[in-house]
């Protein structure tokens, strides 16, 4: 069992964000907090808890009392492993010693932090209030809490950015020695400010054959420092790849916390209420659904072809997809033996078509 916790609050949104996330509430964060904790109480769980991840919005906008109220209650309603992996995200700007150091007392040992780019202009132009020197000094701070374990996002395909500034970009994280990198393309979602500028044609973006040149860039730059693919988007040195997200992808069990969090438990999916007073007054569910079995074995097939490592189809899923996966087999754009199924690199490149051919 997986413990997600989503921490809804931000500075401010970012151009590109359409995640759940509210500015300028941190008033009603103790509130939020009190939720949190009622939920808890709510939702009990015997089963034992192998990673929790603190996400967002701004976890590291907690104040250092609430952020040890949550992680104490967190230990107080769910028995967690031995060697637990405990992951808190975090965005330059908004770190401080002093909360580096409560959250790894309260049990945080990997840090996620969103650099996003290292140019100043880029920053502005995608909305994030820190530069790099402050996710710099965030890296050297979490070593001195005692975290070790310390992960970066970046993101590429953005507004103005070429391929040398990507490139300039994974030079400047990796002299930070992470153990881990997320790189994400800009998606542009409808409704963000992003959306509403790429709509009037006022977004310019790299294009296609850069983009896929940045990709390139990334494997070539990271394999050079020991950190190498495991899944579309993600890298880490050897056994550093973040087990919380790795549960995701193999279709392991979830609990959600908070304002629109989802859980999956067996082939039950159920997701919180999306607004934050909603939820800080106690709401229900606001979903929830049972997923037919061919749902859930298209999920661990889609999940699964993520990874560089591909999945272990159960036999549902490999009797259910059988035809379409010898069809792409013979394309060439991916590989199976017995059930394990996984992309080949130019399956890779065209994961979302050959995803779109085998859904049922």
């Amino acid at each position: 069992m997986m413990l997600y916790i989503h921490i809804p609050f931000c500075v401010r949104k970012c151009a590109y964000c359409d995640f759940v996330s509210y500015a300028g509430q941190e008033e009603r964060i103790s509130a939020y907090v009190n939720a949190l904790i009622a939920e808890m109480d709510r939702r009990p769980s015997d089963a034992l808890v192998t990673s929790v991840f603190l996400g967002g919005g701004t976890p590291s906008l907690l104040p250092q009392g609430e952020l040890t109220r949550l992680l104490t209650a967190v230990r107080a309603h769910y028995r967690l492993t031995k060697n637990c992996e405990i992951t808190s995200e975090a965005n330059p700007g908004t770190v401080t010693q002093g909360w580096l150091d409560a959250a790894a007392e309260g049990g945080v040992n990997r840090l996620s932090v969103g650099v996003q780019a290292v140019q100043p202009e880029l920053l502005r132009a995608i909305g994030r209030i820190h530069d790099f020197e402050q996710a710099r000094e965030t890296f050297a701070m979490a070593r001195r809490a005692g975290i070790r374990n310390l992960s970066a996002d970046l993101m590429y395909a953005l507004p103005g950015q070429t391929v040398g500034m990507w490139e300039q970009s994974l030079q400047a994280v990796m002299s930070l020695s992470p153990w881990h990198l997320s790189c994400y393309a800009l998606t542009v979602a409808e409704g963000t400010p992003f959306g509403t500028l790429d709509a009037q044609g006022l977004l310019p973006r790299p294009d296609e054959e850069e983009e896929m040149a940045m990709q390139a860039a990334t494997s070539r730059i990271l394999s050079v420092h020991g950190l190498y693919q495991y899944e579309v988007s993600n890298y880490a040195k050897p056994g550093c790849a973040c087990r919380h997200n790795v549960g995701y992808w193999t279709r392991k069990d979830y609990i959600g916390l908070g304002c629109a969090a989802a859980s999956l438990e067996g082939d039950v999916r159920r997701g919180n209420v999306t607004g934050l007073e909603a939820y800080i007054s106690g709401a229900p569910y606001a979903t929830e659904e049972r997923l037919t079995a061919p749902d859930a074995a298209f999920e661990e097939l889609m999940l699964g072809l993520r990874m560089v490592q591909g999945v272990e189809l159960s036999e549902t899923a490999l009797k259910l997809f059988s035809k379409g996966l010898e069809k792409q087999r013979k394309r060439g754009l991916l590989t199976v033996r017995e059930r394990r199924v996984r992309l080949t690199a130019r399956g890779f490149d065209v994961m979302n078509a050959v995803l779109a051919e085998l859904m049922p």
